[in-house]
């Protein structure tokens, strides 16, 4: 079991603690994780406090058949798609259209202060949304392909396909803008 996985079963055993350090650890990641999902940094946010709130007040049951990250960020993504699926029954906005909401400028003056890693997240967030999720979760989040395929409900194979594609799409957006890089 890992530190996550540790620290839950504290809070399930009623050490408020437990709790405080996932939300510490996790928080962060979770929040950009799932703003790759929904293009939107406030209802990441949102989101990733609903997932939280979720496992205070329901204390959903962690098997430990993959790490307690990979299971907190698949709730994370289940919960995302969820959202995004309410809010386009009430909106008529199509769900493409949730990418160009988000305020990147903001976004990257804060969490992207090199200028290679904002022309890498200005080419993420023109990829297929798919291919955002698969490169984030393997590369920012060094996810193994077999728990990045647990988070996306899909096979390893299929990932492995995934992120092929994935890279390369990434590289043809960032010649485009002239970015110079050693290994992608």
């Amino acid at each position: 079991m890992d530190n996550g996985g540790i620290s839950y079963q504290k809070f399930l055993d009623g050490d408020d603690e437990g709790i405080v350090e996932i939300i510490r650890d996790y928080k962060d990641g979770l929040t950009l994780y799932i703003s790759g999902i929904t293009g939107n940094i406030s209802l990441a946010e949102e989101i990733m406090e609903d997932v939280f709130f979720r496992l205070v007040t329901k204390k959903p049951r962690f098997s430990g058949k993959s790490s307690f990250r990979t299971w907190l960020y698949a709730i994370g993504r289940n919960s995302a798609i969820d959202t995004l699926r309410k809010r386009n029954k009430i909106s008529d906005t199509p769900l493409d259209e949730y990418t160009n909401i988000a305020d990147e400028k903001a976004i990257e003056k804060d969490y992207l202060r090199q200028e290679q890693k904002i022309t890498l997240h200005r080419a993420m967030q023109r990829l297929n949304p798919d291919y955002r999720q698969v490169l984030y979760l393997s590369f920012f989040e060094n996810f193994s392909n077999g728990e990045t395929a647990k988070v996306m409900h899909r096979t390893k194979r299929q990932i492995e396909n995934l992120l092929y594609r994935a890279k390369q799409s990434l590289k043809s957006e960032l010649e485009k803008e002239g970015f110079e890089y050693e290994v992608l």
